[in-house]
């Protein structure tokens, strides 16, 4: 009835169990003290172990059996999601026999692979809300037929549930109606209040917990739009800083509670752009970020180096200014990069048709469709390229790769009028 389990559940002491010793919570794996410097993402595990990581964590169970055995490869832990659809579909998945069908599927998941040595946890569930009105106890009754599913055919490892920052109304009713083994935070932007959250609240909950999620601020902060509401996305070298700032700031490392945290995103992934939360690109090269995921976890420098990035002009403007063109016309556009010097570094240029509709309140994660033909010509960081045709918005991307393996971005909207 509480996620402030202590001592394990029959756990071997090759099993997964958090421990509370005077007060500190520890993850212990293969009876060993395990904390979590993980990342969110199946993808670059290679690189992902050689930066110092030990963990990833995976959303649902698409091709799980296969990322656990590469995770194993690698050296790396799994934490694997557990798909739950969200509280709200009381009416037509809770209260009807898909339900328990989907409750008897998880547990042959569970079962098929329990005995895998990758395993550290199950997540059930991802950014689930917590209600409280007794309309939703079907909600609570299947969540929690999972959750002790799980502690019986599989005690070995615990089970967690993640919530979308730190939501009193959510732990509330976590603590009070579940039975998990702790909670995890998706943070982004309210990191920086989550250490004064948790003592503020330690007087009703006080139980481990790990972050599951966390990184630069995501496009839905509203002074980040300009006039016509395109989001405005800071260089990699600048996010970069913003990843080794925001840990050293704001990460809970000295509460006795944390289990640990997992930076978001170990991969490549659209959403509003394909470079906004991407930590590599779609080849496997790595930006500037994952150098500083290295020093964070190791305490050393890595020993390559991003090309580091300052600022993108169009026609002389900066994202911020508002940049309007008339159709087909030539306009010229500038990288700077901190080291003048270009000698090795490869430019790409693209330009994508924007695409930051939100139906339902979700970026589309389709990659935006790339305008061909408008380059005129590129030298290093220069570039020349005609303006769409078609009225409407647009962005430039450029990517500079170095013969490391390593790339900066930037990218800069534009909007097309005929008679701006």
């Amino acid at each position: 009835m509480s996620c402030n389990r202590s001592q394990p559940r029959n756990v071997n002491k090759n099993g997964v169990y958090i421990k509370n010793e005077n007060g500190k919570y520890s993850l212990y794996r293969n009876g060993e003290p395990f904390f979590i410097k993980g990342a969110s993402g199946f993808t670059n595990l290679k690189q992902l172990n050689e930066a110092g990581g030990n963990t990833i964590r995976v959303w649902d169970t698409l091709n799980l059996g296969s990322i656990l055995d590469s995770a194993q490869a690698h050296h790396l832990a799994v934490i694997a999601g557990l798909p739950m659809p969200p509280s709200e579909s009381i009416d037509d998945f809770y209260k009807t026999p898909k339900a328990s069908a989907h409750v008897k599927t998880i547990a042959g998941i569970v079962n098929r692979f329990k005995h895998h040595p990758a395993l550290l946890s199950w997540c059930l569930g991802n950014e689930l809300a917590f209600p409280y009105k007794p309309k939703y106890n079907q909600f609570y009754t299947i969540f929690n037929d999972v959750v002790d599913m799980i502690h019986q055919d599989d005690p070995q490892h615990p089970v967690t549930t993640t919530i979308m920052s730190f939501q009193k109304k959510n732990i509330v009713n976590i603590k009070l109606r579940t039975n998990i083994d702790f909670i995890s935070f998706n943070v982004f932007g309210s990191i920086q209040t989550l250490n004064e959250d948790l003592q503020k609240f330690n007087w009703f909950w006080d139980g481990p917990f790990l972050i599951t999620e966390w990184g630069i601020e995501g496009p839905w902060v509203a002074d980040n739009q300009n006039a016509w509401g395109a989001y405005i996305e800071n260089t990699s070298t600048k996010k970069a800083e913003q990843y080794l700032y925001t840990y050293k700031k704001y990460m809970p490392v000295n509460n006795s509670r944390f289990l640990g945290s997992m930076v978001f995103y170990w991969g490549q992934k659209q959403e509003l752009t394909p470079t906004w939360f991407s930590l590599f690109d779609e080849n496997g090269a790595e930006t500037e970020a994952v150098q500083v995921m290295h020093y964070i976890w190791t305490g050393q420098k890595a020993s390559k180096k991003a090309p580091a990035l300052k600022y993108m002009l169009v026609d002389g403007k900066g994202a911020r200014d508002n940049i309007l063109f008339k159709p087909g016309i030539t306009i010229n556009s500038k990288v700077y990069l901190e080291d003048p010097d270009t000698t090795g570094l490869t430019f790409k240029w693209q330009i994508f048709a924007e695409d930051w509709f939100k139906p339902n309140g979700v970026f589309n994660q389709k990659k935006p469709k790339e305008i061909k033909n408008l380059i005129i010509g590129h030298c290093g960081p220069d570039l020349k390229f005609k303006v769409p045709d078609q009225e409407g918005p647009y962005r430039l991307l450029v990517y500079v790769y170095d013969q490391k393996g390593s790339f900066a971005t930037s990218n800069t909207p534009f909007y097309v009028l005929k008679n701006p």
